[in-house]
Order: structure tokens, then C-alpha cells, then sequence
């Protein structure tokens, strides 16, 4: 645990040493606020709540995690600094989960820092705040998610353009799966029993269910499940890697 640890305080603290940490919590913040009061109507819908803030935050990890994550161990390889990296008394499960940690977190943080809508509508209204506070949840989740594709598929390449579009693929699909109109469009190619597990395997249905303040075992099971099988991937990948 305490490699581990030392890992992920490594990671986070990289992210920091150069601009790219104020350039990615700034980009997130302006697309996060354009997507809630330019194309979500915050204010002119009128209500005190988080809704329109929350909806687009599927589709805004889905271009934001890939960027975060790309470079997790592509980078590394690219530099040729893996091969270093490996040989260190680090277990590779501690390597992989201290990278995905790091990277989560700081995505986190980001997230965080989107406080300032929250104090804005506990001034405009009296919302529900415990629906809010498990939509952040929702959200650091499926966020988590995300984060983990993308660090199964930054491992298996060493260019990070490639590691982004892939990772950006997969992550539409994981989501597009449980869209209304992707599922509208396969009802009529799909049975109901097909259908309705394409749309369980999507983030969207999960997440949506949370965004209403319905916090349930499922859901998050989900969620964990998500982590934890693309992160096994990552191990194994990494593990390749290290044996060839």
C-alpha cells in the first residue's frame, strides 16, 4: 500500500510541473460552463438545480479523460522511461493503480473546482442538495470509469494521439450505448432482452439514474465493476510489456 501511495503522490505531483495542469483545469472549466449556460439554458430554465449542469458531463469527460490519460503510460514508453520504471521494486498492480489514482484525482479536482455552480443555486433557490451531492458522485464515478480505458489503451501504445482517438472511441460507445437515439435507431434491429443489456452495458442509464438522487447498489456496482475490469486489463498489458 505504501508503494502505492508513493505512486500516485509521483503522478499527481507530475502533473503539476509543467502548465498542462493549469491548461486542463481551465479548458474544463470554460467547456463545463459553456455546456451549462450557453447550451443547457441554466438561467433561462428557471430552476434551482443542477440538471443542465450535470447532462453534458458524459460527453464532456468523454474528450477530457482520454486527454488526461492518454499520456499515463505512453509517455512512458516514448520516452523510453518504462523499461526503468519496471525494473523498480514497484509490484505492477501498485503501478497501475497509482497511475489511475493519480489521474482519477486529479480529474477530481477538477471537478471540484465546478463548486461555485452549487453556491450559485443554493443563492438563486433552495435546490436539493442531496440529489447535487450525489450527482458529484455520480459523476467522479463514471469520470473514474473513463479514466480507466483510457489507461488500458495509453499502455498497449506508445503514441498518445493514438491512445486519445482509441480511448475517445471506445468511451463514445461506451456511452452512445444507452443514448435515446442510438437506441431508438436499434430497437427495430434488436430484441427487447438484446436491447435493454446494450443500454445496461452504457454509462448513460447508470449515471442518469444517480443525477436524480437515486443512489443504487447496481449503479455504483457498475461503476466499480468498470474500474476494475479495465484496470485488470491494464495490469496485463503492462505486465506483457514488462515480460517482453
Amino acid at each position: 500500500m505504501g508503494t502505492l501511495l508513493t505512486v500516485a503522490r509521483r503522478e499527481f505531483a507530475g502533473y503539476f510541473a509543467t502548465p498542462v495542469a493549469a491548461i486542463f483545469l481551465i479548458i474544463f472549466l470554460a467547456l463545463a460552463s459553456a455546456f451549462t449556460f450557453f447550451v443547457g439554458y441554466f438561467l433561462e430554465r428557471g430552476n434551482a438545480d443542477l440538471q443542465s449542469f450535470f447532462m453534458f458531463h458524459p460527453w464532456l469527460y468523454l474528450f477530457m479523460a482520454p486527454a488526461l490519460s492518454m499520456r499515463l503510460w505512453a509517455e512512458e514508453r516514448r520516452q523510453g522511461t518504462i523499461e526503468l520504471f519496471l525494473t523498480l521494486p514497484i509490484p505492477v498492480w501498485a503501478a497501475v493503480l497509482g497511475k489511475f489514482l493519480a489521474a482519477w484525482l486529479f480529474l477530481g479536482l477538477a471537478l471540484a473546482l465546478t463548486f461555485p455552480m452549487w453556491i450559485t443555486v443554493n443563492v438563486l433557490g433552495e435546490p436539493d442538495n442531496g440529489v447535487i451531492l450525489a450527482s458529484y458522485l455520480g459523476s467522479f464515478l463514471m469520470a473514474g470509469g473513463y479514466v480507466a480505458i483510457g489507461s488500458c489503451l495509453s499502455a498497449a501504445t506508445k503514441n498518445q494521439v493514438i491512445a486519445f482517438v482509441v480511448t475517445v472511441t471506445v468511451c463514445f460507445l461506451m456511452t452512445a450505448g444507452g443514448a435515446g437515439f442510438v437506441t431508438d435507431l436499434i430497437s427495430e434491429f434488436m430484441s427487447d432482452g438484446a436491447l435493454k443489456t446494450v443500454a445496461g452495458l452504457s454509462v448513460l442509464p447508470h449515471f442518469n439514474q444517480i443525477v436524480k438522487g437515486v443512489i443504487d447498489a447496481r449503479d455504483v456496482v457498475y461503476f466499480v465493476a468498470l474500474m476494475a475490469a479495465w484496470l485488470l486489463a491494464t495490469m496485463v498489458v503492462v505486465d506483457s510489456k514488462k515480460a517482453g
